[in-house]
């Protein structure tokens, strides 16, 4: 079968690697891609725009893909299932509707809170109705949230009252362009952090392992936030018991409610849960596709068959397949360009992939492009190093001796993914 992936990160470089590696897929083709699906076997990279949809279904109908995945939010938020659905093509994904609960933020508050789902409590305000004197009777530190999609970017933990003005004020200047028109402000919740995604067919759940990333740039989870600076799977956060919490509060709830309001949830569902003290999992955010980073190590784990379970969840068959998983934990550590999460340089040739491809683990690109032979920077985050291991610290320690391997000037990473884990090991 042939199988066209949409997007053109290290998420989807992940995704194309996993279908690629099935004995059913005879090619995987990526639009628009990077140098690392450029150069895989059994991969092809297709110059179209994650956005534009009506050429993606033209390579589609061409091309006889018989399995579109979507890597990025934008796209499905847009519609770009439902236009390949009206086209009679198989697209793994949310609707137009069902992204929504992505798309704006203040929806996704209000749907948790009809249906009861553990959440922070928060206010929705446009620049006509922004109360300052709300956000004045609240304590400090508060999360101040564009509501629409800022590429994981659009979230500041203010620590003063002032803090959290001057944010919703850029954010309504247009700081995230319309992402920005509407404002979450909500109350900052501690506990620990975790990624938890599962597949969904609209009405079967199909969890996938759990995963946990650092939002934060810098070592210690300080500096601006970012898209993702590294991740790790399994969470050890989530325990038995507690997956079973999630699942029965959070997930369970979240897909019936979707399809009792008309809008039935298929494809990858990704739930930010932060744990609190008392072991309440309450939602941070909802994503409709798979995260990045947390997609490296959690694919590099799969050892099912990718392609037939979105096909299984396609057919609405989700409850009649299982996924394998790879005991052995997981660790992929983000190298990203010179001023990332602001303005990057680009064009920067990368050194030592060679070398890092005959050491275990595996890198996956990101921000990157192939020109005249050579590989060069293309955006922030340019690659994933991922490493494999009995423990945390061991996929740690592979994963190093990968961004250990490669070089480009100003090339940034963290050296302390993973490190609440190694705390719980030892």
């Amino acid at each position: 079968m042939k199988v066209l992936v949409v997007g053109g990160g290290g998420r989807e470089h992940a995704l194309a690697w996993r279908c690629a590696a099935s004995p059913r897929v005879g090619e995987v083709l990526v639009a628009p891609g990077n140098a690392g699906t450029a150069t895989e076997p059994k991969m092809r990279n297709i110059p179209i725009p994650a956005e534009d949809t009506r050429a993606l279904v033209r390579v589609a109908r061409a091309e006889r893909v018989e399995l579109t995945i979507i890597g990025p939010e934008g796209p499905l938020v847009d519609g770009v299932v439902d236009a390949f659905t009206a086209a009679g093509l198989a697209c793994f994904g949310p609707n137009r509707a069902a992204a929504r609960l992505e798309g704006s933020k203040a929806h996704m508050k209000e749907f948790l809170r009809r249906h009861g789902i553990p959440t922070a409590r928060s206010a929705t305000f446009t620049s006509a109705n922004f109360d300052p004197d709300w956000v004045r009777a609240q304590r400090t530190p508060l999360v101040v949230k564009a509501s629409g999609l800022a590429a994981g970017k659009g979230v500041v933990i203010a620590e003063s009252i002032a803090e959290a003005l001057a944010s919703a004020r850029a954010m309504f200047a247009g700081q995230f362009a319309q992402a920005g028109n509407e404002v979450v402000i909500e109350e900052f919740l501690p506990g620990e952090e975790a990624s938890f995604i599962v597949m969904a067919d609209g009405e079967h759940i199909l969890p996938l392992a759990s995963s946990q990333d650092h939002k934060r740039r810098d070592e210690g989870d300080r500096g601006p936030n970012t898209g993702g600076m590294g991740a790790y799977s399994p969470a050890p956060v989530v325990t038995r018991a507690m997956h079973a919490r999630i699942m029965r509060e959070v997930i369970e709830p979240t897909v019936r409610g979707l399809a009792a309001e008309g809008t039935p949830f298929t494809g990858f569902l990704y739930a930010g849960i932060m744990v609190a003290a008392d072991g309440t999992p309450n939602v941070l955010e909802f994503n409709c596709r798979l995260g990045d980073p947390e997609t490296q190590p959690i694919l590099t784990r799969l050892t099912s068959d990718l392609t037939v379970l979105c096909e299984a969840a396609l057919a609405g068959r989700l409850d009649q397949v299982s996924a394998q998983w790879d005991p052995r934990a997981a660790l992929g550590v983000i190298m990203a360009a010179a001023g990332y999460p602001a303005s990057v340089r680009t064009g920067d040739a990368i050194e030592g992939l060679e070398a890092a491809a005959r050491l275990p683990g595996k890198i996956f690109h990101g921000g990157t492009r192939l020109e005249d032979g050579k590989v060069l920077t293309s955006g922030g985050r340019v690659l994933c190093a991922v490493g494999l291991g009995g423990t945390v610290a061991l996929a740690q320690r592979q994963a190093y001796a990968l961004t250990d391997a490669v070089s480009w000037p100003g090339a940034q990473y963290r050296r302390d993914i993973g490190y609440r884990a190694m705390a719980r090991e030892s």
